[in-house]
């Protein structure tokens, strides 16, 4: 997949991109897609790295988190609402755990209801266009040896939760 006709897409080196790349790739998983191929990965404004720099771009870091997290086994989330879509599948590895993907494109912010215990891991950036994301509210970037950081969720506790305005949300349970 990617963003070729008529020469390509200069928002897909955004964060706005990374709304269409995980409800992709959410929405092949429940037809029954079980591979998706980026076709570019640093030769153009699609690709998943810049360039000149090879940085990861937004939509490198969204692939990164649904590689690490999401299984192959897709379950049925609900119905959801206006502007919030929720995709569900075994956490990696892990038959008996949950990785949810919550995208929220609307401009202002979504409560959801935890059932249990879990990890958080927040896609956000300071504004759409960007360049750059932030994972938990700090800036994902490669190390000073140009390796992958560490990628760490934050601890959720069962109940509520506020996930904030245009964001993107992998949430992880170990058992369900």
């Amino acid at each position: 997949t990617a963003e070729t006709a008529s020469g390509g897409n200069p928002m897909a080196a955004t964060y706005i991109d990374t709304f269409r790349c995980l409800e992709q790739l959410g929405r092949l998983a429940k037809k029954g897609v079980q591979v998706v191929m980026h076709n570019t990965l640093a030769r153009s404004e699609y690709a998943l790295l810049d360039h000149d720099t090879h940085t990861p771009r937004p939509n490198y870091w969204a692939a990164l988190l649904w590689n690490k997290l999401m299984g192959t086994q897709v379950y049925d989330a609900g119905t959801s609402t206006n502007g919030v879509d929720i995709f569900t599948h075994n956490l990696k590895g892990k038959s008996d755990g949950r990785a949810v993907l919550v995208v929220n494109t609307n401009d202002t912010a979504t409560s959801i209801e935890i059932p249990s215990n879990g990890k958080l891991y927040l896609l956000t950036a300071d504004e759409l266009l960007s360049k750059k994301v932030k994972l938990n509210g700090k800036e994902l970037s490669l190390t000073d040896d140009d390796t992958i950081p560490t990628i760490k969720g934050t601890s959720l506790k069962k109940g509520k939760i506020q996930l904030p305005a245009q964001s993107i949300a992998f949430l992880t349970f170990a058992k369900i």
